[in-house]
């Protein structure tokens, strides 16, 4: 009987990508803990800011400082966080319409010791930042009730 040949296979796909002008200056501005948006040709405020209009998908490129606080559009409780999670412990997923923005973000809201009955549509949070920053969305450790 003829013996199977076996050999290791590695499969992966190593690649470098470039954050572009946007991204590379909207991650910045949150590293040095300012969050900034795109105005938009119709004068909307767009954050995270996007390369092109979404209207007209002309380049954009005038930037304007939003927040730090903002209001709770919309959010969600997630009582068991999985791996990877922005929190260790119980914590909402929130759509968060910053100060001088136009449209919401998706970030974390730390409610603090009221957890899920803390949480209220319309209620105003202000960004935590993480003590270390890098320049990633990840800067923003959540946002917390304001005034905490």
């Amino acid at each position: 009987m003829a013996e199977d040949l076996t050999a290791p296979l590695v499969l992966e796909y190593p690649y470098t990508r470039t954050v572009g002008e946007v991204m590379g200056r909207f991650f910045t501005s949150l590293r040095d803990g300012r969050i900034e948006g795109i105005r938009s040709r119709d004068g909307r405020v767009l954050v995270p800011p996007p390369e092109y209009d979404p209207v007209t998908s002309e380049p954009l490129h005038e930037f304007v400082e939003v927040g730090p606080g903002g209001e709770v559009l919309s959010w969600t409780w997630t009582s068991q966080p999985l791996d990877g999670a922005p929190l260790d412990r119980p914590f909402s997923w929130a759509l968060i319409r910053l100060d001088g923005a136009d449209v919401a973000m998706v970030h974390a809201v730390d409610p603090g010791p009221g957890g899920e009955g803390a949480m209220r549509t319309g209620m105003r949070v202000q960004a935590r930042w993480r003590a270390e920053t890098e320049g990633s969305i990840r800067d923003i450790e959540c946002f917390v009730v304001e005034g905490t």
